[in-house]
């Protein structure tokens, strides 16, 4: 539920509470249509007016239209059976089939109406009001004077009121009351005695409740959320919802818990000419426990929160700038009470230019680490990190050259602090041969310098490189051949592609240069033929290679294949940078691959993989499938790093888990959903790892209903580890929205 769907409750003597109950309101359509709009503006001081008989009595100046009676004056239209109009006192009585539309959009159906000439201010018996928005009035009789209905012994809903055949259902959601006020102008609607249905089951007395209507919404709470938790306790969270102005809106939120102290949640959301930003925190007084291995570390009552603010500004068509600040009190603030899981926060802010042909970017980032063991003073900061980049046409050969000029600054409190800056500039052509072979020419070359301190802080020693100050000059060259070879198989097309590249870069002092963002190598299908497998600018890989593999393609009617496997040989015989275990550490490299197969919306599976070259062990081995449509699937992921990498040159541990999550539809509005992460890392795998091979790490089961104005869910998780104060164990949560309040 948005800010601007809110619902303000005032609060009255218990007494009140009793509200008397509705009389059979009918919510259902109406046999007959809204009165259509006049082809021509009427003048106000005329009436347009159509019927299919009409009778005038001259001595009581009496007129009396039957047949399909259709009358227009100043914006407001009528329709009904028949209508009797006395000019003397000016009194409109239309009956049978009643429909009146007025300027706004707003219908009002009854079977007895009694207007002004007019045609705004009346009373009207047995009355529906179908407002603009799609919401619904109906009651035993009501009037309105001006831009003000008055409702007697009504009923509202913001929901359907068919089924999907067109025949009348039981809206899911709907207030009854002794008392309606509609004001147009102020789009609000005010019930007095008022009670809440769900299901047609009062749920909730409430003595008086305010409704904005129109799409601007208004001050007041909104639905709240109820929630379970073994640390927390019961929890009862009551956001209250502030329209400061047409484009900003604050919401205040009060956490109220059993077993400890209450929480206050704030979010601030602004809409300017050049952008929006948004603030949003949380602050509550509590205690928690430390992360050491000392139980007797529990620390006293303190200040504990987080705030999450980001920001975008288009300043022109080519310059904009945004940011972000995430930070936490401590570790297990936002896994303590259920906000986050994310493990590290990061805050930023990036000032970019793009144009079409060049892009600059003076940014800057810092980290926060919320992981145990980890320490805070060697996550890094950076700042400032500048990048540009031009790309100009070759005047010479037809091929595009792309400079750039690169700098970054990395500090650490009590870590090693790196400077970085290089410029550069690469060549690619694009050619293709009367045979239809693709032939792709790179040329690089880079200049780099970089400086470097307290090298001993940091414990991987292939990432320290050397202190002080270290240049490197980087010239890179390849050649990349791909032939697609096209034609029907199997009642489709197939499309099988060779492609073989050929890559030389004259040998490089990689080792005395420090590694800040070529860390955790693995080779795979998205690097293998990239000019620099490394993933960052610190490392680069020199040498001669020679890389092939082969693409493959299928398509069927619903059916979708798509593969590629590859293998590439290192022509020289020099030392390689890559530590043992990465899959391209000998002469000759792993094969990679990948693999995909779709059958039509129901079918999503990929297979990336990588085999050990020598005895086809899997040593990457990573499954991604969706199964179902978008009511009801099944989403399934297994991953296993099987690297055996040794320790003390890489900081990414080998690994295996699968994930599973599914929901069923078993209605057209309910459904049943659940998910569950399992680790099953051993220790021979990794050491580091507490894991007995088989070890939940979070699970959630639950059902929800959803349908075009109503979601309600009830959720059971259970979280399997401990960490610090936050503990492992049961939650549950339950939650209900009203999607079309205040729209």
């Amino acid at each position: 539920m948005t800010g601007m769907e809110a619902i303000r409750w005032a609060t009255l003597p218990i007494v009140g509470l009793c509200s008397l109950p509705a009389a059979a309101q009918d919510l259902s359509p109406r046999p007959v249509a809204p009165p259509p709009e006049t082809g021509a503006e009427v003048p106000a001081d005329q009436i347009e007016f159509s019927a299919a008989t009409v009778e005038y009595d001259q001595n009581a100046d009496v007129i009396t239209a039957s047949g399909d009676v259709r009358v227009a004056r100043e914006g407001n239209r009528l329709r009904a059976d028949r209508v009797i109009w006395n000019r003397r006192s000016g009194e409109v009585r239309a009956e049978g089939d009643v429909a009146i539309t007025n300027p706004a959009g707003d219908t009002a159906y009854g079977d007895s109406v009694v207007l002004a000439e007019d045609l705004r201010d009346g009373a009207v018996a047995n009355l529906l009001l179908v407002l603009d928005n799609g919401s619904r009035l109906a009651a035993e009789s009501g009037n309105r004077e001006g831009a003000v209905f008055t409702l007697s012994r009504a009923a509202y809903t913001p929901c359907a009121v068919v089924d999907a055949n067109g025949c009348p259902r039981e809206p899911s959601f709907k207030v009854t009351a002794r008392r309606v006020v509609y004001d147009e102008n102020r789009e609000r609607i005010r019930f007095e005695g008022a009670t809440v249905s769900l299901f047609g089951l009062p749920i909730l007395p409430l003595p008086v409740l305010s409704q904005p209507t129109g799409s601007g919404g208004g001050p007041g709470l909104l639905v709240p959320d109820v929630r379970i938790s073994r640390v927390n306790g019961f929890e009862v969270a009551q956001p209250y919802y502030f329209k400061l102005s047409p484009n900003r809106d604050l919401t205040i939120t009060p956490h109220i818990y059993t077993s400890v102290l209450p929480a206050l949640e704030g979010q601030y959301r602004a809409l300017t000419e050049d952008g929006a930003y948004q603030l949003r925190g949380m602050l509550t007084y509590s205690g928690r426990e430390s992360l050491s291995l000392d139980p007797t570390g529990q620390e006293r009552d303190r200040l504990r929160g987080f705030v999450d603010a980001s920001g975008r500004f288009q300043l022109d068509p080519n310059w904009s700038i945004s940011g972000s600040i995430r930070r936490a009190t401590d570790r297990t603030f936002l896994r303590r009470y259920d906000i986050s899981r994310d493990d590290r926060l990061r805050s930023t802010i990036n000032v970019e230019r793009i144009d079409a042909d060049s892009y600059f970017s003076l940014a800057g980032w810092a980290v926060q680490t919320l992981r145990v063991g980890e320490s805070q003073g060697q996550t890094p900061i950076a700042l400032p990190v500048v990048d540009y980049r031009r790309r100009i046409n070759d005047p010479l050969l037809g091929g595009r050259v792309e400079l750039q000029l690169n700098s970054l600054a990395i500090g650490r409190t009590d870590g090693q602090d790196t400077q970085r800056a290089f410029a550069g500039a690469r060549w690619d052509l694009r050619r293709l041969t009367n045979w239809g072979q693709e032939v792709d020419f790179t040329l690089l070359g880079r200049v780099d310098a970089y400086h470097t301190d307290e090298t001993l802080l940091t414990a991987t020693i292939p990432y320290r490189g050397d202190e002080g100050w270290q240049a490197r000059g980087i010239a890179a060259a390849a050649i990349d051949v791909r032939w697609p070879l096209v034609g029907a198989a199997f009642g489709g097309t197939q499309r099988i592609t060779p492609r073989v590249q050929f890559a030389v870069t004259p040998p490089l002092r990689n080792d005395p240069i420090p590694n800040e963002d070529s860390r955790a190598f693995d080779l795979d299908d998205s690097n293998l033929f990239s000019l620099n497998r490394f993933p960052g600018y610190d490392r680069f890989e020199d040498g001669a290679r020679v890389t092939y593999g082969v693409d493959y393609a299928l398509t069927l009617p619903g059916v979708t294949v798509a593969a590629n496997v590859g293998q590439s040989l290192r022509m020289s015989g020099d030392e390689t940078i890559f530590p043992a275990g990465t899959g391209v550490d000998e002469r000759f490299s792993d094969f990679v691959g990948r693999t995909e197969v779709r059958f039509r919306d129901f079918i999503s599976l990929t297979h990336r993989y990588r085999l050990d070259k020598d005895d086809f062990e899997l040593r990457r081995n990573e499954i991604d499938a969706t199964i179902g449509t978008r009511r009801t699937y099944l989403v399934l992921g297994y991953l296993r790093l099987n690297r055996d990498i040794e320790e003390g040159y890489e900081d990414l541990s080998d690994r295996e888990e699968v994930r599973a999550g599914g929901r069923v539809q078993v209605s057209r509005f309910w459904s049943v959903f659940g998910s569950a992460i399992v680790d099953l890392t051993n220790r021979s795998e990794d050491p580091l790892s507490i894991a007995d091979g088989f070890q939940p790490i979070r699970s959630r089961l639950g059902f929800a209903y959803s349908d075009d104005c109503l979601e309600l869910g009830l959720t059971w998780r259970r979280d399997y580890e401990d960490t610090g104060d936050a503990r492992r164990g049961n939650s549950f949560l339950f939650r209900v929205a009203l999607r079309n309040i205040g729209r």
